[in-house]
């Protein structure tokens, strides 16, 4: 972990620890497992169901190769157990010398019985790092693989114990109950199996609506006591009260499903109160809404900018802008004709436009030396991405040299200055649009009459870890 992922991590797990034990102490119910949304290479739950605060962990991720990642993980921090293959090393090499004097077909087959057995073998062992049992007074690792669209999380409830006694089964199955883990053997699994399962979802930066689906899991799972929640990715989030907004409506590509959806509102959405769902504006209409643009400026952190990297951003900015320009004045791109700038004019929009946008996105960093190299670097990306596109691309750009380039930026050179400016504008509405977005998040736990309390608070340092929020929400 490197030194950002570090502070957030041991600052979480300690406010998770004394938030259970408050819950434990004020409402006589302890917190049986902790649910991890979205919970990638599982750095929280690791450090949850370590010493000394022994957590029971249900980690859902709906990545395989996130999982597997942390699963080997969990075998450094012994958590779970390394991966063993037992075999009789003479009889093995006896079946493959014999195997070797056969046809190539019977080698092959042969070969493939042996790799087949060693996958069961590992996949056995491999399924205490899934479910890692725990014995009395120790944390333990569950892993589920799902993709998280709402807020009920029945079918990752239905597995949380069954998995638990099952994986101890089959372990001690495939190996003998003399092979069983010396931790384990004589000692009972605590999996409160006879008790009520009571859940706290948590989560550490979990991106667009998916705190929205965590805070509506306290609300639609009876098991779910509580829910502490800290998000990031606010651009991601998707709109309520109407379709989303896109920063230039006339640049979306001409694909009928993105007809459909451009139309569409979200449920899930912001706003999820229904205070800021109600709210008069000062245009009279109703409820408050937030733009792409916006929700893309509340992830930014002016006041941890440096003066270098402050200058490689603005210069990246700079030089998208530039090139915007020379794709318009060589016609690759057409003139948008938006009347607002804020995406209003995205409702009177079919979004059939036929001008399809032009994705950079990163480049090798020797192709900012000079925005000559990122020309160069750009149309060469872009030819790659669509083939007859890029050809059409580089036969009107053909004509552009080196000289051509330098005199844009020549030209353009203080209108850099106006872009570095303005970009700092909208960076510092970062606190107010992200203060709105967590208000609501507050708001629609108050209004709820199953729960109790609800509050936030910040739990990192804003120069460590500038989304430092976390929303709480504790049930009746």
């Amino acid at each position: 972990m490197n030194v950002k992922k570090i502070h957030e991590v041991s600052h979480f797990a300690r406010f998770i620890d004394k938030l259970t034990a408050n819950i434990a102490d004020s409402q006589d119910r302890r917190i049986t497992h902790l649910v991890d949304f979205g919970s990638g290479q599982n750095y929280l739950g690791r450090a949850l169901a370590s010493q000394p605060y022994d957590k029971h962990v249900v980690a859902i991720e709906s990545r395989p190769h996130n999982i597997e990642g942390a699963k080997f993980y969990d075998v450094t921090a012994k958590l779970a157990v390394k991966e063993q293959v037992l075999r009789n090393k003479k009889e093995y090499r006896a079946e493959m010398e014999a195997a070797n004097k056969k046809t190539s077909f019977k080698r092959k087959t042969a070969l493939q019985i042996h790799e087949d057995a060693d996958k069961i073998i590992a996949q056995i062992e491999l399924g205490r790092a899934i479910v890692q049992p725990s014995v009395e007074g120790r944390g333990s690792i569950q892993y589920v693989e799902h993709r998280i669209e709402d807020g009920n999380l029945e079918s990752v409830i239905k597995q949380i114990i069954p998995n638990l006694d099952t994986a101890a089964k089959a372990y001690a199955n495939s190996v003998g109950t003399q092979q069983l883990d010396p931790l384990l053997k004589g000692k009972p699994l605590t999996a409160d199996r006879d008790t009520e399962l009571r859940l706290m979802v948590i989560s550490l930066h979990s991106c667009g609506n998916l705190v929205h689906h965590g805070i509506r899991s306290l609300l639609q799972n009876p098991s779910v006591q509580s829910v502490a929640l800290v998000g990031c990715c606010y651009n991601l989030m998707t709109e309520r009260l109407g379709p989303p907004s896109y920063k230039l409506p006339t640049l979306r590509p001409n694909h009928p499903r993105l007809v459909e959806t451009s139309t569409a509102c979200d449920p899930h959405g912001f706003p999820m109160s229904d205070r800021l769902c109600s709210y008069k504006t000062s245009n009279k209409e109703e409820g408050i809404r937030l733009n792409i643009t916006a929700r893309m400026m509340a992830v930014q952190a002016p006041q941890n900018w440096g003066e270098k990297d402050s200058e490689a951003f603005f210069k990246r900015h700079f030089f998208r802008a530039l090139l915007q320009r020379i794709f318009l004045d060589y016609g690759i791109v057409d003139a948008p004709k938006v009347d607002d700038d804020n995406g209003s004019d995205q409702e009177n929009s079919t979004g059939n436009s036929g001008t399809q946008p032009l994705i950079i996105g990163s480049l090798r960093k020797s192709c900012y030396d000079s925005f000559t190299s990122y020309v160069r670097g750009a149309i060469a990306k872009l030819s790659t991405q669509d083939s007859e596109r890029g050809v059409l691309e580089q036969r009107r750009l053909s004509g552009v040299g080196d000289a051509d380039i330098q005199d844009y930026e020549h030209r353009y050179q203080e209108r850099k200055k106006e872009l570095s400016i303005m970009w700092s504008l909208m960076a510092f509405s970062a606190g107010v649009i992200e203060a709105v977005i967590v208000v609501d998040r507050y708001l629609f736990l108050k209004e709820q009459p199953e729960v109790r309390a609800a509050w936030v608070e910040p739990v990192f340092e804003y120069a460590q870890s500038p989304r430092n929020l976390v929303v709480v929400g504790v049930k009746r």
